[in-house]
């Protein structure tokens, strides 16, 4: 039986609005106290930047947000969410914002244990056969469903209010997770955490890459790690996360190497050494090639801001 929309999404999303203003009177992401929630606003367009999304939910409330996902181009705005069931590379920008029109967004990091958990007690939640359209990539965009918009803004209004929020977000966000995968996203979801399902099995190897990234990468032995085929391995890594697992590893090595320089004060060739890499000069290019300049100019630059 189909469920009776009374949501009003018009005046769920002004109020939504109203609320993240209220919250965010400056620029900036924010934790929100709430675990897995977060708030951003940006007053202003942003440059192109690298980052590595987790498994999330991300609501724009205002504004329009560019993302490029290996080859393809994402571009989401008011009332659209950008949904990721993996960790994955990705290079995003603000294109749409100004101080009087801020772009807001909302954001949930979803627990894969939580996930599978609550698939268990939804006898309903029915797998489709793993083909390869887009709604089986590991990431994609929609339209933000009205109760999870609602949820949202339910969680919103707990943010400063403490007393309240230790009993209502857990079970506001087992809300959105159970909306989440009885929606049109939600067989892409159920696959990912669903173990035995191929998307599961290259979750695995994502896992076992991020453990141990500076390590060399047998293909093969990846994929008899998840019981497949080298071919039907790469294949499925491919098309859930739009690159190789070789260029997985090197995002993965590359990022943490800019963390270490960042936050551990290394320096570029004890950082590359760290994360795998044996040829300080391959090092500086492929680090070039990936943040737009060499280790070193990008560390004064950011710790310069």
């Amino acid at each position: 039986m189909a469920e009776y929309n009374h949501i009003n999404s018009q005046a769920t999303g002004a109020f939504l609005k109203k609320t993240l203003l209220g919250l965010m009177p400056e620029a900036g992401s924010f934790e929100t106290g709430i675990p897995g929630l977060r708030i951003t606003r940006q007053n202003e367009p942003t440059k192109s930047d690298n980052c590595f999304y987790i498994p999330m939910i991300v609501v724009m409330v205002q504004g329009s947000k560019q993302v490029f996902f290996g080859s393809e181009e994402f571009i989401y705005s008011e009332n659209q969410c950008l949904v990721t069931g993996l960790d994955l590379p990705a290079v995003i920008s603000i294109i749409k914002a100004r101080p009087d029109k801020p772009s807001l967004a909302i954001s949930l990091k979803l627990d894969t244990h939580s996930i599978t958990d609550l698939l268990a007690e939804i006898p309903q939640a029915k797998i489709e056969s793993e083909g390869d359209d887009f709604a089986h990539r590991g990431m994609a965009v929609t339209d933000v469903d009205p109760y999870v918009l609602d949820a949202f803004l339910r969680l919103a209004e707990l943010i400063n209010d403490t007393e309240r929020q230790k009993v209502l977000a857990p079970l506001i966000i087992r809300e959105v997770y159970y909306r989440l995968l009885m929606g049109p996203l939600g067989n892409q979801l159920r696959l990912i955490n669903t173990i035995g399902s191929k998307s599961n099995q290259i979750a695995q190897a994502i896992a076992w890459l991020k453990t141990n990234y500076n390590k060399p990468v047998n293909i093969e032995n990846l994929a008899k790690m998840t019981n497949m085929a080298p071919s039907t391995f790469n294949r499925y890594f491919r098309h859930l996360t739009n690159i190789s697992p070789l260029q997985y590893q090197k995002r993965l090595r590359l990022y943490e190497a800019q963390r270490l320089m960042l936050i551990e004060n290394r320096n570029a060739a004890n950082a590359a050494l760290s994360v795998g890499y044996e040829s300080p000069t391959q090092f500086n290019r492929e680090y070039k090639r990936m943040f737009g300049e060499p280790p070193l100019e990008n560390k004064k630059r950011i710790l310069t801001g």
